[in-house]
């Protein structure tokens, strides 16, 4: 920092409030400090800064299930959200989750020094667990909305549930089925919740419920089945890769949609607007969520709060696989 303070002709203590994008500094002393930094190749000691600061400004990320698109995309949005903030970020996938890999997990964080932890496991034993657990470093539960031990960051899915089910039945559907994700998924079963609340408040019976299983395949073999009872005139799918093997299934069967089954999806990944027909679905605002989730942990962290929630706010996307019930 000397010599970088030396050849852009300004104090050390300008050259650290640079460095920590302090706002009190000009344009052009930035500039002049930018210029020397990139001169010189500095790189700031961050062993040295830690032991000063007593912070390794690293915070740990704990997740699993990264192959499906809404774990991997929480995790995208909340390593954006540390980086922005300044933080470098150590990942954690687990194959299997169970108490014992939990904690090991953990324990490595810990072993590393991080400043905070953040857990995107999305299963409901994962927080019992973790409430067990003295981290000494604040920790949030993404998909959770915490307690007073935990604090935690999530999209209200069953608001999502219920926006997809509203607007289905503003269309004049009233056999709704649901195929879900797999039910020990908390995403999974906030998507269900939300469907039947849905229902139950139009007076309606939930009926056709379905089990999946996250994939395209799922969607396609249980769209089969559904084309060939046409039990139902609308289906609210809890992802949008299900929802591609329906529309499939049901392109395949001769179904039509929307003409004779409307569908929803869930998620918004970015090909659902090019499905045959484009997908009506339930947008996540992932790097919302990972700021929500940041934010909470850096509240904790440099303020001292107490432990808090954040809930992110869903919304539908109407395309071209919903319309008015036929007949």
């Amino acid at each position: 920092m000397e010599d970088v303070a030396r050849v852009a002709g300004v104090s050390h203590q300008t050259v650290s409030r640079v460095l920590n994008n302090h706002p009190n500094v000009s344009s052009k002393t930035r500039e002049r400090v930018e210029q020397a930094i990139t001169e010189l190749g500095y790189r700031r000691n961050t062993a040295a800064r830690s032991l000063v600061t007593r912070r390794s400004q690293t915070i740990g990320v704990l997740g699993s299930e990264m192959a499906q698109y809404g774990p991997s995309h929480t995790l995208l949005g909340v390593q954006q959200a540390a980086r922005d903030a300044g933080y470098f970020v150590s990942v954690a996938g687990l194959r299997e989750v169970t108490p014992e890999t939990i904690k090991d997990a953990i324990a490595h964080f810990m072993d590393q020094g991080v400043d905070g932890i953040v857990v995107t496991v999305p299963h409901p034993g994962t927080f019992d667990v973790l409430r067990d657990i003295t981290a000494h470093v604040p920790l949030v539960a993404v998909g959770s909305l915490g307690d007073e031990y935990l604090s935690g960051a999530t999209v209200d899915q069953r608001e999502g549930a219920r926006l997809a089910v509203q607007h289905l039945l503003s269309l004049g559907h009233q056999r709704i089925g649901h195929l879900s994700g797999p039910s020990d998924w908390i995403d999974a079963a906030a998507r269900i919740d939300g469907w039947q609340e849905a229902l139950t408040k139009a007076g309606l019976e939930p009926a056709t419920l379905i089990e999946g299983d996250w994939s395209a395949e799922c969607g396609y073999r249980e769209g089969l089945k559904i084309a060939a009872d046409r039990s139902v005139t609308a289906l609210f799918v809890a992802n949008d890769q299900m929802a591609l093997g329906v529309l499939r299934a049901f392109n395949e069967t001769g179904v039509q949609v929307p003409a004779d089954v409307s569908v929803v999806g869930f998620d918004d990944q970015p090909e659902s607007a090019y499905f045959i027909p484009p997908l009506t679905t339930v947008a996540q605002d992932f790097e919302e969520l990972g700021q929500r989730c940041i934010g909470l942990l850096l509240d904790r962290l440099e303020n001292g709060t107490p432990v808090s929630a954040a809930t992110v706010t869903p919304r539908l996307v109407i395309r071209s696989t919903t319309a008015p019930v036929s007949g």
